[in-house]
């Protein structure tokens, strides 16, 4: 991987652009630490590299000791995008996600991850490897078919997999033909409890709760803190875009963890290690009318 890269002229900075994930994590893919190599991270890191299909065939026989899947060339969504104003934007925002003490993460409409903090790696490094469900893959996939979902987001079934399928059926009404939601859909109807949510849950849930009920912007979860003193924590979901994203097609997701009552936190809110500091305070502001 680094030859190929010292080849084209380019920098881990580069290549991480390219790949959407932060500098950090590329390191890791270059020095090896990654859990599994999946289809999709390989073919993105063959089209990232600017390999041949030779070469692209060669990266699988040495990374998994497989031939690449007879679709080996990424689909023309799912590629990264041309413009050179766009992959400066993710590089850039890359470093923003980073400095942010919260799970943070990219997601396209699919929920194809394309882009995770680390703080949102510690959040899921419990988690083991699966050929299809890795949270920064697709993190649909994740919430519905990986088992150790539950060990890692609190009251798995009725917090995350219902509202979550719920977001998907609408997703799936809006573009019927896209071949990644159907795919996605192919996966709940070979799991008989999936199916039967999806056809009879989801639609009784929503007509209980009410359609808001399955927005994730604002929505007020648990999950498992990834340090074992913290526990069970209290986690607001925070949805938001921008132009640039937005023509992307992409979503940033943040999980504001909230520190159990009495618990302390670091300097950058990933551990119990010192005071906990004063929170930010909201301003009345008067309107003009008073």
């Amino acid at each position: 991987m680094r030859q190929r890269r010292e080849e084209l002229g380019l920098s881990q900075e580069d290549l991480a652009a390219r790949l959407r994930i932060s500098v950090r994590a590329y390191g890791n893919w270059e020095r090896g630490l990654v859990k599994e190599w999946t289809d999709r991270k390989l073919l993105a890191l063959a089209e990232a590299l600017e390999m041949s299909e030779r070469q692209c065939f060669w990266l699988f026989r040495v990374m998994v000791d497989r031939d690449p899947p007879p679709t080996w060339r990424a689909a023309e969504e799912s590629r990264l995008p041309q413009d050179p104003a766009q992959r400066d934007y993710l590089c850039d925002y890359a470093a923003l996600m980073e400095a942010v003490p919260y799970p943070s993460f990219l997601v396209d409409h699919r929920w194809d991850v394309a882009l995770t903090n680390s703080a949102f790696d510690k959040l899921f490094q419990s988690v083991r490897p699966h050929p299809t469900a890795l949270p920064d893959d697709n993190f649909l996939r994740f919430v519905l078919f990986h088992p150790d979902a539950a060990a890692v987001l609190e009251d798995h079934e009725p917090a995350w997999c219902v509202p979550l399928l719920a977001q998907f059926a609408g997703a799936l009404a809006a573009a019927p033909e896209d071949e990644g939601l159907n795919s996605i859909r192919q996966e709940v109807a070979r799991d008989p409890f999936m199916e039967a949510a999806y056809r009879y849950g989801v639609p009784h849930w929503l007509s209980t709760h009410g359609a808001d009920a399955a927005e994730l912007d604002g929505a007020v979860r648990t999950v498992r803190h990834w340090d074992p003193r913290w526990g069970h924590v209290r986690c607001r979901m925070v949805a938001e875009s921008s132009r640039m994203l937005d023509g992307m097609g992409l979503t940033r997701i943040t999980m504001v963890l909230s520190a159990p009552q009495g618990a302390a936190t670091g300097p950058a809110g990933v551990g119990p290690t010192a005071p906990l500091q004063q929170g930010p305070r909201l301003r009345a502001v008067p309107s003009l009318e008073d």
